[in-house]
């Protein structure tokens, strides 16, 4: 059986769900997209191909390879994306949540059953349909959770509004002992510069008290003041729209010292180094046209 153990971002990994993108199927339809970027590539004609994307989650695949990482992949569906393995479910503690996704994607839950099936049952929480949520926008943190969410009238207009306020208050409820941090994020269903599809796209904990943030992506300042002032300026690497729509922020911790990045994250991984980090980079830059990177293609089970 496996033990679950995930209280923060960058703790030693000791197992993880990778996803897949092998039977990816065909070019999504424009009016498939769900999130602009997608759509942008898919009116491009310049859509990730699925060679290149396979090839990319092996490079992901032989890092966690090096480290010692026990991966865990989904079964290969027919024609079904399943890169994104964080937004299917996640783990805090010592349970796992099983996200209440978009419901053309629960079929990805049943490609993780022999997972599932090594985790105690009383440790699987399945929340209440009314519950919206991905793990992109659910980030442990030592004595806190932080989750990224939106909660005003117009939710149900934005298919890129993955995390509602019944999610805040189920996982407040579940995890009493925790102080549960919720931040409005910035949505747009048309402009991929202007969303924040997920709260790992603009904001990041780092080992060595570090992060990475991007302002805009939130939508109350106070909420982003509170980010800064919580790691200090002076421990921040605040990235621009135009590396936060490349997924700058999405970059995934093996452990407090070593970092997974994009390879072309030139400035990023520059300042990585500066910090004294290991900065293993792979290229990923096809599986990003699709508003994921790293840390999505992710589920930790187990870390020390």
């Amino acid at each position: 059986m496996l033990k679950l153990h995930v209280n923060d971002e960058i703790s030693r990994l000791r197992a993880v769900v990778l996803g897949t993108a092998k039977n990816n199927g065909p070019v999504p339809k424009p009016e498939e997209a769900y999130d602009p970027k997608s759509l942008e590539h898919i009116l491009a004609g310049t859509y990730p191909k699925e060679e290149d994307m396979v090839l990319e989650m092996e490079a992901f695949a032989k890092v966690f390879q090096k480290y010692d990482v026990q991966v865990f992949r989904p079964e290969v569906l027919q024609d079904c994306n399943q890169i994104f393995s964080r937004d299917i479910a996640f783990v805090i503690e010592d349970k796992l949540i099983i996200a209440n996704i978009l419901p053309d994607r629960e079929k990805e839950v049943e490609a993780i059953l022999h997972v599932l099936d090594k985790i105690e049952d009383q440790n699987i929480l399945h929340p209440p349909v009314e519950v919206h949520v991905e793990g992109g926008d659910v980030m442990p943190w030592q004595d806190y959770i932080f989750i990224g969410t939106y909660t005003a009238d117009d939710y149900p207009n934005y298919i890129t509004a993955r995390t509602n306020q019944a999610a805040v208050d189920y996982i407040t409820e579940q995890f009493p002992n925790k102080k549960v941090k919720s931040f409005q994020l910035r949505k747009s269903n048309t402009d991929a510069k202007q969303n924040a599809l997920h709260l790992d796209c603009c904001f990041q904990p780092l080992g060595k008290g570090k992060a990475i943030l991007h302002k805009n992506g939130f939508l109350i300042e106070e909420e982003y003041q509170w980010l800064v002032d919580f790691f200090g300026k002076e421990n921040i690497f605040e990235i621009s729209a135009d590396e936060m729509y490349q997924m700058f922020s999405n970059v995934f911790s093996i452990s407090p010292e070593v970092i997974v990045s994009e390879k072309n994250f030139t400035r990023l991984n520059t300042w990585l180094r500066e910090q004294g980090f290991t900065v293993e980079e792979i290229p990923y830059a096809q599986i990003a046209k699709q508003e994921g990177l790293l840390r999505c293609s992710t589920l930790p089970l187990i870390r020390d």
